[in-house]
């Protein structure tokens, strides 16, 4: 025993031996699980003395149909008299009936209160993280995300709901065996009573034992699910470079981390049941051994003694579920308990309690001395930046690697926050409008231009989901994807495939263009417009980039100066502060920094491009 703990110890030690760092999650107690999470049953609760009831009659009903066999066995088979036998079959016909129904009760009402109960839990979840701050995501990877809100919520219907019905059952089962063995004979039934203490020990020694292993399961599957969600969103990547065999070596090094997870677990399930299975052995032998004695003392009849072990077998089977539930709560605890640590995540960025709706905005941005640095950076990323953009007016954003050209759009997005200065639209601090007023202002056209799985009118449509069929077409039209979209073999309801696969980079541009102009946001943040388009991809962009930046305030990040070119003014960032502004001539002219760029983006070797 003193191996296995010390196997197990040397197994939940985080991020140890398998190339994967996983994070600890908090432990909790089954009590405050339990708390934290009742309150999303109380739209079901008043199902559940429904479903106690139906578990009660069901445990009644098993009780009666063994007690029946005793008159079976004392009134028919004994005195070999038939007549008995016809209404003992009647009975046995209508309790089976009868626990039928119960069973099929249960069954349904159970499932739908769990199900609905994990419904609200994985919107709760849902809507959390959808809430918390950017960097979240960068902490947390997407496949142990997805592991949290799907496999691990449902551990806590299981602590809540589901394994909380199943300890009821057992002991309402517990309680009327035990009640009828009294009835059959009181002196052997306290007999009985001296094995379940020992039933209790082991379970109580190995729950702990469980507890420790499965938390750490649940972390190796998390992680294992995230690195297979990483290789299949770069099979290109992962093909292209041959890094196939290193992908499957670290792969196969974080499943050995889910094997041994899986091995501890299965040493402590396999010394359990052993020991389980001796000690109800021996509660049967000792009973059998003192029953032969009633009976031939005549203070019990054949069918009392048959029946009393009946019961006695039946009593056991619910002693070792209870067990084994405590063993199951204990494996459901540590699933739980990583979606509490991400339900402990607060987000950095939060809506004020008297933020002010902004309607129609007229578009003017203005920074003043913002600074801003990430909280892992000992240098600022934006540093003392001031800058005011007129309404409709096109300004672009330029600068070499980590110039803070990505930070400043986050900051007028306010994914964050800056750490002194203040970003604001129309004279008003971001920090003092509402969320939902400022998305529905300032649209944001992504460098990546991210796609759903669906059709293509419902990619443009995404951010207006009420949008008429035409006005979705009419946007496609203007961005200048109808072409295309034409020649899909559904047209505009084609489906675009996983993250838009089935289209091309211009293509997936294209409709997210669509996308913003059916937005018809008064202010525009692009980020990185071109990255990824070849020369004539990007010049087949301008036009529709034109066509939505028209009577809009834009605030263009790039590193594309051609497209730089097309803006009214110019920002030149280097590390954080503004170097430069002005027309494109203006800078060319007068600005070093920027005419080097300009410089290289004329240059033949393609690596020297700067990037974003």
């Amino acid at each position: 025993m003193k191996r296995l703990k010390d196997r197990l110890a040397k197994l939940v030690s985080p991020g140890e031996g398998y190339g994967e760092t996983v994070a600890v999650a908090p432990t909790k107690t089954l009590r405050q699980v339990a708390r934290l999470f009742w309150p999303d049953a109380k739209p079901y609760r008043k199902w559940i003395p429904i479903l106690l009831g139906l578990v009660a009659m069901g445990a009644a009903i098993q009780t009666v149909e063994i007690w029946a066999f005793k008159l079976l066995v004392d009134n028919v088979l004994v005195p070999a008299d038939i007549d008995a036998l016809w209404w003992i079959a009647a009975g046995y016909v209508v309790l089976t009936l009868a626990g039928a129904a119960a069973a099929y009760g249960e069954d349904y009402v159970g499932t739908w209160v769990g199900e609905r109960f994990l419904l609200a839990l994985r919107l709760r979840l849902l809507n959390h993280v959808q809430g918390l701050s950017i960097d979240v995501f960068d902490r947390h990877r997407v496949g142990d995300l997805v592991t949290r809100i799907s496999s691990d919520v449902q551990q806590i219907e299981t602590l809540v709901l589901s394994g909380v019905t199943s300890g009821l059952s057992s002991i309402l089962r517990i309680l009327f065996f035990g009640g009828a063995l009294f009835i059959l004979e009181w002196r052997l039934a306290l007999v009985t009573l001296v094995v379940a203490p020992a039933f209790w020990l082991v379970a109580r020694h190995f729950s702990r034992l469980v507890k420790r292993a499965s938390r750490e399961k649940r972390r190796r599957v998390g992680s294992l699910s995230s690195l297979a969600e990483e290789t299949f969103s770069n099979a290109a990547l992962i093909q292209t470079t041959g890094a196939g065999a290193a992908v499957s070596a670290r792969f196969r090094r974080q499943n050995e981390g889910v094997v041994e997870a899986e091995l501890a677990s299965a040493r402590i399930h396999g010394l359990f049941r052993p020991l389980i299975d001796l000690i109800e052995l021996t509660g049967v032998i000792t009973v059998l051994a003192l029953g032969t004695l009633a009976l031939a003392a005549g203070s019990l009849t054949l069918g009392g003694m048959l029946v009393f072990i009946a019961y006695l077998t039946q009593l056991y089977n619910p002693i070792r579920q209870l067990g084994s539930l405590a063993n199951t709560f204990f494996r459901a605890l540590a699933g739980a308990e990583r979606v509490i640590e991400l339900l402990d995540e607060q987000p950095k960025i939060v809506e004020r309690d008297d933020a002010k709706s902004l309607h129609k905005a007229r578009g003017s941005i203005t920074l003043e001395e913002v600074s801003f640095a990430y909280p892992e950076s000992k240098s600022n990323a934006i540093d003392n930046l001031t800058l005011e953009v007129e309404p409709g007016e096109v300004v672009a954003v330029v600068g070499p690697s980590g110039a803070g050209k990505s930070s400043l759009a986050r900051l007028v997005t306010r994914l964050y926050d800056p750490d002194s200065g203040t970003v604001a639209i129309d004279g008003h601090d971001l920090r003092d409008i509402q969320f939902k007023s400022l998305r529905k202002n300032v649209s944001v056209l992504l460098q990546e231009a991210p796609l759903l799985h669906g059709t293509v009118a419902d990619n443009i449509s995404f951010g207006r989901p009420d949008a008429t069929r035409e006005q979705v077409e009419l946007a496609a039209t203007i961005a200048g994807a109808m072409p295309f979209v034409r020649e899909l073999p559904n047209g505009i309801d084609s489906d675009v495939g996983e993250r838009g696969r089935s289209l091309s980079g211009g293509q997936r541009q294209r409709i997210a263009i669509a996308r913003a102009l059916l937005a018809d946001p008064p202010i525009l943040l692009l980020d990185e417009p071109t990255t990824g388009l070849d020369a004539e991809a990007s010049e087949h962009l301008i036009a529709p980039l034109r066509d939505l930046m028209q009577e809009r305030t834009t605030l263009m990040v790039t590193h594309d100066l051609a497209i730089a070119r097309e803006a009214d003014r110019i920002v030149v960032l280097d590390r954080g502060r503004m170097v430069g502004l002005g027309t494109h001539d203006e800078l060319l002219e007068a600005n070093d920094l920027y005419a080097r760029l300009w410089a290289l983006r004329d240059s033949e070797t393609p690596d020297l491009q700067v990037a974003a």
